[in-house]
């Protein structure tokens, strides 16, 4: 049974609409959503932690549907790419924001153990106005993460951040999550997020997942032209002549391209090919003396 599951989940908010729409993840996985500007990607992560109420679907985690909680009551955490820290409390207060309802003796031991992972302990009596971009990210990070959510959103979160920080921010998070085994939904427009963080990868396009699974085989085995497209790969038109050896031979112009993919004689197709996949072998004549 998935640690996550999200069934046949229909949102409708004015002309915009999230249509059927079903997500499974295992407890830890670490899972990317990407796709188009205006695809629903935010309104996904929205509608999970309770912000928008579905007309109909069921959001279960842990074995439980919590489509009709309350955000507060879901244990759900979520990361802003502009942060959200309030600007009057100082890092120990946004981080502890959330541990109200503890016991007032844990709530400094939990914020200082928190506080170590991103390495802003030294931080801590600061104000979030006196933080660079990197420091805010983290103090975010562990505010989402010091009540030990059981599902964790982010929401373009390093998108605000120069790229040397979004390399450490990364990996920082990287070490976090893994040490925590927290399970983890990623909404980002940065590839490299992708590449460096993902377990599972989900493309959305109008408000529908067109492809769900491992980030190989969204990579190796796209589902149609627009998935390929978006992973990367370039297309090229070529006339499928024959099958040679169990191989589908198509030929480009002057070139002959094999694939494993069965297509029909004298039909002219797009081929998806990536770049680094391509090796170009040179016969070279022997000189004689």
């Amino acid at each position: 049974m998935s640690y996550l599951s999200i069934e046949n989940l229909n949102i409708k908010l004015g002309e915009f609409e999230l249509k059927s729409l079903d997500l499974n993840l295992d407890q830890g996985d670490y899972a990317v959503v990407i796709g188009p500007t205006g695809s629903g990607k935010s309104i996904l992560l929205e509608c999970i932690i309770g912000f928008f109420n579905p007309q109909k679907g069921k959001i279960i985690l842990d074995g439980r549907d919590i489509v009709n909680d309350l955000p507060e009551k879901r244990g759900i955490g979520i990361v802003y790419q502009d942060y959200a820290l309030l600007p009057h409390l100082t890092v120990f207060q946004n981080i502890a924001y959330g541990l109200r309802k503890v016991e007032k003796n844990s709530i400094k031991e939990k914020v200082q153990d928190i506080a170590a992972s991103p390495k802003i302990e030294h931080l801590l009596d600061r104000k979030p106005a006196t933080l660079s971009g990197g420091e805010q990210q983290r103090t975010a990070l562990a505010r989402s993460l010091v009540v030990n959510p059981r599902l964790l959103l982010m929401d373009e979160p390093f998108s605000a951040l120069d790229p040397t920080t979004r390399r450490q921010i990364r990996q920082l998070l990287c070490d976090v999550i893994d040490k925590k085994c927290t399970t983890v939904i990623h909404v980002t427009h940065d590839m490299k997020d992708l590449w460096t963080l993902a377990d599972k990868t989900a493309i959305l396009k109008k408000g529908q997942i067109i492809q769900f699974g491992t980030v190989k085989e969204l990579f190796e085995r796209p589902a149609n032209k627009f998935v390929a497209d978006f992973m990367g790969a370039s297309f090229l038109e070529a006339v499928v002549e024959d099958r040679i050896n169990n191989k589908t031979c198509f030929k480009i112009d002057n070139f002959n391209l094999f694939s494993k993919d069965t297509a029909v004689k004298g039909e002219t197709v797009n081929v998806a090919v990536r770049p680094e996949e391509i090796l170009l072998y040179c016969t070279i004549p022997l000189r004689t003396t």
